[in-house]
């Protein structure tokens, strides 16, 4: 549920497929912003909505689906879309990407709300996962385990701010400056280092 994750996903895509074999790709969830009921904020939905729209414009290609705002009930909570894509994870490594784009297509494209739990069950259901084990695995006390775990692995990385890229060569870790639009210069970065 990171709008700028959401821009940055087409050239991510190219990056990925352009990386070296000897480098292996782990994916962390970073967390963004823990459980809550509450409604966000007026001011913070502006704040995003502003956001967006910035994105659009640094990002060309990015669009988002402004009806968001007024369809759904927005709220700043995120870990449930972390816990679907752990509990998804867990029916198999390949579902972690689909699950990951399917929330972003709810969110950013199709105004689906992913805060919410009846989202992320239909999204399991429309990737055909085992829906009744995703429900389980979505609340249970593993995998908000994994999740804490995940965010912890992130902080130590110092990829506080999303998205964010770190190459990890033995015992020495660097951050990847973000291209949003471009994957050459991140590619030639990491090949840099990989040498």
């Amino acid at each position: 549920m990171c709008s700028w994750c959401w821009g940055f996903a087409p050239v991510l895509k190219q990056l990925l497929a352009a990386l070296p074999a000897n480098i292996e790709v782990k994916r962390l969830l970073g967390g963004l912003a823990k459980d809550t009921d509450a409604p966000m904020p007026a001011r913070m939905q502006t704040m995003l909505q502003n956001t967006w729209r910035r994105i659009e414009e640094k990002i060309p290609g990015t669009q988002f689906n402004f009806d968001f705002w007024t369809s759904c009930q927005p709220r700043r909570a995120t870990y449930a879309s972390c816990r679907a894509v752990i509990a998804a994870r867990e029916q198999g490594e390949e579902f972690d990407e689909a699950i990951t784009s399917a929330i972003q297509r709810a969110y950013y494209q199709q105004a689906r709300n992913p805060s919410e739990l009846n989202t992320l069950i239909e999204l399991a259901s429309e990737l055909a996962l085992d829906v009744e084990k995703f429900k389980v695995d979505l609340q249970s006390n593993q995998t908000q385990q994994q999740l804490e775990n995940e965010i912890a692995q992130s902080r130590e990385l110092f990829a506080e701010s999303f998205p964010a890229l770190v190459l990890q060569k033995g015992n020495s870790s660097w951050s990847v400056s973000i291209d949003y639009n471009d994957p050459a210069p991140m590619l030639e970065f990491v090949k840099h280092l990989n040498e």
